[in-house]
């Protein structure tokens, strides 16, 4: 009996305060984009909120696209750190 937890199952877990320049893959290429840099953590009018949207840049055209962090957790999406 196999007692491994199926991809379905694992979540991953961020801080979204530790985000910052952390590095990701992404698991579907598009435009010779795969591997990319949190640039910038967003955060709303007020201070105290909580950081909801992220700034990633393309290392490969420097081209910036903002998301909701969440998004990185969806394993069919992204990887963490560069493969």
């Amino acid at each position: 009996m196999n007692n491994k937890p199926t991809n379905q199952a694992i979540s991953v877990k961020l801080n979204p305060k530790k985000l910052l320049y952390s590095k990701w893959t992404a698991t579907v290429p598009q435009n010779r984009e795969k591997h990319f840099m949190v640039v910038k953590l967003i955060q709303a009018d007020d201070a105290d909120a909580p950081i909801e949207t992220i700034e990633i840049e393309a290392i490969h055209s420097k081209r910036r696209q903002t998301l909701a962090w969440r998004e990185l957790t969806n394993k069919e999406l992204w990887r963490q750190g560069w493969l």
